[in-house]
């Protein structure tokens, strides 16, 4: 059939596309992906089970192959993947993903270590489990809404009538567009608990639900650590995270873990382990092996290298830090309100909105209730008012083509009552059958009775909810598997705590190439290097210590010195572990100690001390140090050893020398420093610079000029005079003495003069 253009339905394209991807996208959030306060089910979950059910699947019924009830819930109720719906089946029925499971599964169903193992649904077979039951005894009940299945042959239910606020004992997970859900499962008894006492408590806070349900109740016996202010914060935004810790014990020296954190994979942990050993940061472990059986679900054995001089709790403790035997759970309270919209919600929130939910989904079974009844009543009137004349009524129905007429109109009958008179069996007409009528009648009327004061008083209604509730704690509660206990922040072992401290000196090339040499006997200048290349630098100390490097900018970059290749071959490139900035070099190494303190210069005339510590990046682009001005160098940085006495000595290129306490120099993190001396501003114009510097004690040292092949040597009283405070010009060299090379401290009892 041809369409003229008028019929066809014209629109921009993206008015097309934004309409189709909200209606997607309310789709997914409605009916995928979110739970439902009402009934905590996703719409998946919901049909598998309603599905189970009319299928006859009961806890107490055989079990039938999964594949049925695969079967059964896509062709009748949810027409999607069979793989996908066949996996929510799978994970409502595993005890280690459900706090209480709702199927009973028979056969391979996963397990803990591997989720996903479980078998094909043509070998499996599976019924309820009996906790489903609290989602399902009201269903016949009028308690429900009904709407049609996807192609409008049958009924479903909108929603499962829910005894317990399942939403929280068995939480959910999913993604949606735009929003997630992340709900923790908690025990029933807890839950049942604050139900019952916000019932009685109508204005009880979120503290208050709090000391009822103090966390959340995994089904695994990992503790939950995470501190009580964590959690309370938890309940009353919605949002958060759970932190659980692997529990251990010791038996025979060895460490066994017994219960791993929820979802926790253990060959994992035995790979993570691994590793960590295979890396050398684990020395203290000897070997790792899994002992996991059915008796014993989660047994993973740790063997430590010696168990009387090593401290187990000091190596699980590196573990929880660097392995999954410590996790973090998302929570994110996100769940469709009774309203139809989705919202994070605390945890007064979704347990009030489920007791509206419980409240009307009572009222509506004790209404299906008392209309059951008014109509039986209705109906035993009608019979009696038989009973009372069954001569005459036997000759209307006998003697009359159209009995029913006749009998609503001489006895004042309603159509039922006149319906079942004529339904009524000859062995009925006995005149027992009257006084089993009258008895009926009288049951009836108290249990009427007693439904009708039910729904007008509030509080029988209250009362009726918390008996069914402690009724259903009765058959289905348990105590809590995850206990609570508040731990102290994990800390993995310091990587150089198990690097032996042996001499080494760290050898830094012109091309930045570093080495380092066992001894600190080597000769730097000696070792073979590449073509083209040269020595630059060396720095003597142990192999547990930092190396630092700087660049010609004045960058710090650092690398523990054990991980540096020995210094039998030409080393490797520290290109190759950091980034400088493009054409920038390698200039210097230090090693030392955390602690130490180093004198860091530009040849502009300013520095500052800096703790040695400071100089440490995991930064590959290395770290900020020292500032330099326009034009100017680093220097050499010096170690400072006696921060009290110490003095540096500084020669400018104008011939000034100025000898200043090192305590004159602040110390800093990083900067441009202070003036090392005075220099004019005329003089910086002219560009004069420092040219040489080094550290020296005063009252010991005795101080070297070096001028080409000549020399100026100061002893106390010379070294003295040239003494100043920092801000100070400094003194003039003598003439012919003023374009100094380098500088030389000798140590006075090192010098035969003072022998």
């Amino acid at each position: 059939m041809m369409h003229t253009d008028e019929e066809i339905e014209r629109q921009p394209v993206h008015h097309f596309t934004e309409r189709a991807y909200l209606e997607y996208a309310m789709y997914v959030i409605l009916d995928r992906a979110l739970p439902h306060i009402g009934d905590g089910l996703k719409p998946v979950q919901r049909r598998i089970i309603y599905a189970m059910a009319n299928l006859g699947l009961k806890a107490s019924s055989k079990y039938k192959k999964s594949a049925r009830t695969v079967g059964e819930t896509l062709g009748r109720l949810h027409p999607h993947g069979d793989m996908a719906c066949y996996e929510a089946m799978v994970l409502m029925a595993q005890p280690f993903s459900y706090r209480y499971p709702l199927i009973d599964g028979q056969g391979n169903w996963g397990s803990n270590d591997d989720p996903k193992s479980f078998a094909a649904m043509r070998y499996t077979e599976s019924r309820l489990a009996a906790f489903s039951d609290l989602l399902l005894s009201e269903l016949g009940q009028g308690t429900v809404d009904w709407q049609p299945n996807f192609d409008a042959t049958m009924q479903e239910p909108v929603l499962l009538p829910a005894r317990l606020p399942n939403i929280l004992l068995n939480g959910a997970s999913g993604i949606a567009v735009g929003m997630a859900t992340d709900i923790p499962p908690h025990n029933l008894t807890e839950v049942a608990a604050a139900c019952i006492h916000l019932l009685k408590h109508p204005e009880a806070s979120v503290a208050d639900l709090r000391a009822l349900i103090p966390a959340p109740d995994y089904p695994t016996e990992a503790e939950i650590i995470t501190p009580p202010a964590d959690l309370l914060k938890i309940y009353e935004t919605g949002n958060g995270s759970i932190r659980m810790r692997a529990t251990y014990t010791s038996e025979n020296g060895d460490i066994i873990i017994t219960a791993l954190p929820h979802q926790t994979s253990g060959s994992k942990i035995i790979t993570q382990i691994a590793a960590q050993m295979t890396a050398k940061k684990l020395p203290l472990v000897e070997d790792v092996r899994d002992e996991s059986a059915h008796e014993n679900p989660v047994r993973l054995v740790i063997i430590p290298r010696s168990s009387n001089r090593i401290d187990i709790d000091s190596v699980m403790t590196h573990l929880f830090a660097k392995t999954d035997l410590e996790r973090s759970f998302r929570v994110n309270l996100n769940m469709i309100g009774l309203d139809g919209r989705p919202q994070v919600k605390n945890i007064k929130t979704i347990l009030s909105e489920w007791l509206e939910y419980r409240n009307q989904t009572v009222r509506r079974r004790l209404q299906y209730h008392l209309d059951k009844i008014l109509k039986r009543l209705h109906i035993l009137e009608g019979l009696l008012v038989a009973y009372l004349n069954i001569d005459d009524i036997i000759s209307i129905i006998r003697d009359e083509d159209k009995p029913k007429p006749i009998l609503i109109k001489t006895y004042k009958l309603s159509e039922v009552q006149a319906e079942a008179i004529l339904e009524l069996k000859l062995r009925q007409l006995a005149k027992l059958e009257e006084m089993k009528i009258r008895g009926e009648q009288g049951k009836l009327g108290k249990e009427r009775k007693t439904l009708e004061n039910t729904l007008q008083a509030e509080n029988k209604l209250k009362s009726l909810i918390i008996k069914e509730i402690n009724a259903d704690v009765k058959n289905y509660g348990n105590p809590r598997r995850s206990p609570i206990v508040e731990r102290e922040q994990a800390q993995a072992f310091d990587e150089t705590t198990f690097v032996p401290s042996d001499p080494i000196t760290v050898v830094l090339s012109a091309k930045g190439w570093a080495r380092a040499a066992k001894n600190h006997e080597v000769d730097p200048t000696s070792l073979s290097y590449r073509a083209g290349d040269e020595f630059a630098d060396a720095a003597r100390g142990r192999s547990n210590q930092q190396a630092v490097f700087f660049d010609a900018t004045g960058r710090s970059y650092s690398v523990p010195a054990h991980t540096l290749p020995s210094a039998r071959g030409q080393g490797e490139p520290l290109a190759k572990r950091f980034t400088p900035p493009d054409g920038i070099g390698f200039l210097y190494v230090l090693l030392g100690e955390q602690d130490t303190s180093y004198l860091l210069t530009s040849d502009a005339g300013y520095g500052f001390k800096v703790n040695f510590g400071d100089l440490y990046t995991k930064n590959k682009a290395g770290k900020a140090i020292l500032t330099l001005p326009k034009g100017a160098n680093i220097r050499q940085p010096l170690l400072i050893t006696e921060p009290d006495t110490e003095h540096y000595a500084v020669v400018t290129s104008a011939g000034y020398l100025s000898i200043v306490p090192v305590s004159e120099l602040p110390s800093l993190p990083k900067g441009k420093g202070v003036k090392l001396l005075n220099i004019p501003a005329k003089s910086q114009k002219e560009k004069e610079k420092v040219v040489a510097l080094t550290l020296l004690n005063p009252s010991i040292d005795i101080l070297t000029l070096h001028i080409g092949k000549r020399h100026l040597t100061l002893k106390a009283r010379d070294i003295e005079a040239y003494t100043m405070e920092r801000n100070r010009r400094g003194q003039k060299l003598p003439r012919g003495f003023q374009k100094v090379d380098r500088l030389e401290v000798i140590r006075q009892a090192e010098n035969e003069l003072f022998k």
